[in-house]
């Protein structure tokens, strides 16, 4: 909301365009909540998705055929991404720091490897020139204006705006006191890691999966064995490559790619704004596309559900949340719409 203040020093076309753009906002988020079947309830206990939700053209276009979707069996028993939502508010910077010596034992010689076979692949790759050090090709990056090149890589090979892989990045990452996104991000309860907070499985899927730049590295370097599986020798070298920001990066791009596409077969309109396009594919990379599909859908079962926020949030406050909703299912929904809405914001990134 901006400041009456602040509003009586614009001149009255400003003046107007703030108030109408403020309007817009409070109407999406509506919108939002409507299409998704949460009523105006949250907007009374202050609990609703935000300021900043989709457009509600864009809300109407991406959950209008939610009837018709699929929803095949989960992705497993645990969330597909371990991404710094799952830490407590003050540990998500810390734990990163805590870890980096650890990691450099691990994984130093393979991770410098790597790094080297990759920026020699990258070196014929496209590249953004920086200006006044924080505009960069479209985008405003602040401290993280050096993943420039690779947002603008990704981009070009999916198609997918730089500014919202950025919000993804930014939403998945752990961070410096400075914002600096942590190249050696972990989360100590799972085997997620890097920038994009890959679990190790979903990395070697990438790997195998035809089309991806990670599997023409793999390819390439000859990790791969004749049914274009890993080789078990070439795993730990791998997986390495997720702590490479380029690397991490567009794996990211090319796994939201693969999302939105099935989501668009599914039914769903995603690709219809930058905004629409980085929620989606978060939901995909956060929840798996099975649960994503779910969630839009109307919801995950309270079980799943329980065990998802719980995951997320630590087991206490779970509870409370769910006491506070009346069940998991929607306890969770009210949990990660908000998540997504307050982290999912390309506009932040657009120069």
């Amino acid at each position: 909301m901006i400041p009456r203040a602040d509003l009586a020093s614009l001149s009255p076309a400003n003046r107007a365009k703030v108030i109408y753009s403020e309007a817009q906002t409070e109407l999406a988020s509506r919108l939002w909540k409507a299409a998704l079947g949460d009523g105006d309830k949250d907007d009374r206990k202050g609990n609703g998705i935000g300021q900043n939700g989709l457009s509600g053209d864009s809300l109407l276009e991406l959950l209008g055929k939610q009837n018709g979707i699929q929803t095949g069996g989960a992705q497993g028993c645990h969330c597909a991404c371990a991404c710094s939502c799952h830490q407590k508010p003050a540990a998500s910077a810390s734990f990163a720091n805590d870890c980096v010596e650890d990691l450099r034992g691990a994984i130093g010689d393979a991770a410098e490897q790597s790094s080297r076979k990759m920026a020699a692949m990258m070196s014929t790759g496209a590249t953004v020139s920086v200006a006044n050090g924080a505009v960069v090709s479209g985008l405003a990056l602040g401290a993280n204006t050096r993943f420039a090149p690779a947002l603008a890589m990704a981009e070009a090979r999916t198609g997918i705006p730089a500014t919202a892989l950025a919000a993804i990045v930014d939403a998945e990452a752990a961070k410096g006191h400075d914002g600096v996104w942590n190249t050696m991000s972990r989360n100590p309860r799972s085997s997620a890691a890097g920038l994009g907070q890959f679990l190790s499985g979903t990395w070697e899927q990438l790997a195998e999966t035809s089309g991806t730049w990670l599997n023409q590295v793999a390819s390439q370097n000859g990790w791969l064995d004749g049914r274009g599986q890993v080789q078990p020798g070439a795993r730990s070298e791998l997986l390495a490559l997720r702590y490479d920001g380029q690397a991490s990066i567009l794996g990211v791009a090319d796994l939201a790619k693969m999302n939105l596409t099935r989501l668009e077969q599914s039914g769903i309109r995603v690709n219809t704004d930058a905004e629409t396009l980085a929620k989606s594919a978060y939901l995909s990379h956060h929840l798996g596309l099975g649960d994503a599909k779910k969630f839009l859908a109307g919801g995950i079962e309270a079980g799943r559900a329980r065990m998802l926020l719980a995951a997320q949030i630590g087991g206490g406050a779970a509870d409370q949340r769910i006491a506070a909703a009346g069940n998991a299912t929607q306890a969770h929904r009210q949990w990660l719409l908000g998540f997504i809405d307050r982290r999912i914001r390309p506009e932040q990134f657009a120069g």
